[in-house]
């Protein structure tokens, strides 16, 4: 029997013209969002604040992440006109901060890094004052091939963990533990002055010491910021949630996470792009302070 979700995850819809407003300009551009495929439970609440984050590469994944809402079948051909559609996406919606994550493209020689590329080269010409967060896959361990999105110009480079290294086998399709943090530790030890990100969903049988542990290594790979978040079950068909993990949790997990040296941002409905401007300028203002 599934679990009755808890009153601190039930919140009251925002006004919905934000909402009606963002889905007609996405749509008559030809974009996705990550947001909508992921069924995310901030959607209403961040489209009211005009905060995004675009899904490239298409609407289906070549992997079947047990805890993921986005299609898992034959991929679609790559856009190579997504870079414009999302200049003009950001044009028309006047969003300064952007942030852009894919489906997985095993199927790409190059798993899709040169478009994660081109979009963030066209963004940084032709909107120069626009800041850009990513959100990329593993790319098969071929770490080398992060060269070019770094070169971009990219302002802070994401890759999620997800879980515990015990839960990969089930939670993660095709994906590998320390392949992820080896890609963390690629880009922060060849890009030193880089920022990158992370983050963790709980409630799929991880433990506490679990978690602390994921947190002490993926700081370990000199990463800035970690976001975590309680994982909702998308459809019958995806894993169940193990344990609706409480409001106080998330406050000692927070107060961990800073004491290793993160900008963090946890809590119930946290999920990797809620706050990611103020993370950034959270980062910015550190450096500042220690130069």
């Amino acid at each position: 029997m599934a679990k009755r979700i808890p009153s601190w995850l039930k919140t009251e819809l925002p006004d919905g013209r934000s909402l009606r407003r963002i889905r007609q300009v996405v749509a008559s551009i030809g974009l996705n969002t990550i947001c909508h495929e992921a069924r995310c439970p901030n959607k209403a609440e961040c489209f009211s604040q005009n905060s995004i984050t675009f899904l490239i590469l298409g609407r289906k994944c070549t992997r079947a992440c047990g805890f993921c809402n986005v299609e898992r079948s034959q991929p679609e051909a790559v856009d190579t006109d997504e870079p414009l559609k999302l200049v003009s996406a950001c044009s028309r919606l006047g969003i300064d901060y952007v942030v852009i994550t894919s489906v997985t493209r095993d199927d790409l020689a190059d798993y899709g890094a040169g478009h994660f590329a081109s979009c963030v080269r066209l963004l940084k010409a032709e909107r120069c004052d626009c800041r850009i967060e990513l959100l990329t896959p593993d790319f098969m361990g071929s770490f080398h091939l992060v060269d070019c999105i770094i070169d971009s110009g990219v302002d802070v480079f994401g890759h999620n963990v997800e879980t515990v290294e015990r839960l990969y086998p089930i939670v993660r399709d095709r994906a590998c533990y320390d392949r992820s943090l080896g890609l963390l530790e690629y880009v922060k030890t060849k890009f030193p002055e880089s920022i990158t990100k992370s983050g963790l969903l709980l409630g799929l049988g991880e433990t506490q010491e679990e978690v602390r542990e994921a947190l002490r290594q993926i700081r370990d790979t000199g990463c800035d910021i970690v976001t975590i978040g309680q994982y909702m079950q998308p459809s019958r068909r995806h894993l169940p949630v193990s344990d609706y993990v409480e409001p106080e949790i998330f406050e000692d997990l927070q107060a961990f996470a800073e004491d290793l040296g993160f900008i963090a941002m946890c809590g119930p409905r946290v999920r990797s792009s809620f706050g990611a401007k103020a993370a950034y300028h959270a980062v910015q203002s550190r450096r500042h302070l220690c130069e």
